[in-house]
């Protein structure tokens, strides 16, 4: 399985820190953001990664990454996304480098505690539709919240305002070689952008998606809350002491 780790984007809602960085460059307490969902496709044994990037400092992640040594990676690959198409855009850029494979997808400011080694072995297992992870938040609304019934995805709405759970989709996606069809068929939303809840929603009415809950804790950190409690979060972690997180 091949990994894609989707860093483009403006970061409008951390101006002005994105005025000079792109968001995925800025610190969680002692390492660049983008090493994190780095990491995590790592420790789960995927080992060719595409970063998809965008903006105006999309070098700097060149300079920064390299290779991709410093992961014990052989190689990593990078594709550039223009504007701010939506996520499903940026996917749809990984298709020459997943080359029919399935890939493992994770979104550039998605910070969490657990490993998903065994989310990505089942998916494997699995071998064909998607497989998404949740996890419970007291937010809903801020995400893609999935409705939940018995063993199944009844379907994903974006941003409700009266969610039908509390079960929000982490950035965390894979999908087999057939996402890029469905990528392909798709309308731009009312935002001007091609959306991964409609990717997903293709599945669901397909029958072909499952899910999982996620361990451990998981924030994003697309806004200066979710910022600084990334910050905390990964402070705890590495200390081994609690910090207030609000």
């Amino acid at each position: 399985m091949k990994g894609v780790v989707l860093a483009g984007g403006l970061g409008t809602r951390l101006l002005p820190l994105t005025k000079v960085t792109n968001k995925h460059l800025l610190p969680i307490y002692n390492k660049p953001m983008i090493y994190y969902p780095i990491g995590t496709l790592v420790t789960a044994g995927i080992r060719e990664i595409l970063i998809v990037t965008g903006g105006n400092n999309a070098g700097e992640f060149l300079r920064l990454l390299g290779n991709g040594r410093d992961f014990g990676l052989k190689d990593l690959h990078y594709t550039y996304q223009e504007g701010e198409g939506g996520i499903a855009e940026a996917l749809n850029l990984a298709e020459a480098f997943s080359d029919g494979e399935p890939i493992a997808v994770i979104l550039g400011d998605n910070i969490i505690e657990a490993d998903i080694s065994g989310a990505v072995r089942r998916f494997a297992e699995q071998k064909t539709g998607a497989r998404i992870l949740l996890k419970e938040v007291e937010d809903p609304e801020r995400f893609g919240v999935a409705e939940i019934r018995g063993d199944l995805i009844a379907g994903i709405e974006e941003k409700p305002k009266s969610p039908k759970s509390r079960f929000a989709v982490t950035g965390i996606y894979m999908y087999d070689e057939t996402v890029f069809d469905v990528i392909k068929t798709l309308q731009p939303s009312n935002r001007g952008e091609l959306e991964i809840t409609d990717v997903n929603n293709h599945y669901i009415r397909k029958g072909r998606m499952t899910f999982e809950i996620l361990d451990g804790w998981w924030t994003d950190a697309g806004t200066f809350e979710s910022l600084f409690r990334a910050n905390c979060l990964i402070a705890e972690k590495e200390n081994g002491k609690r910090t207030e997180v609000r």
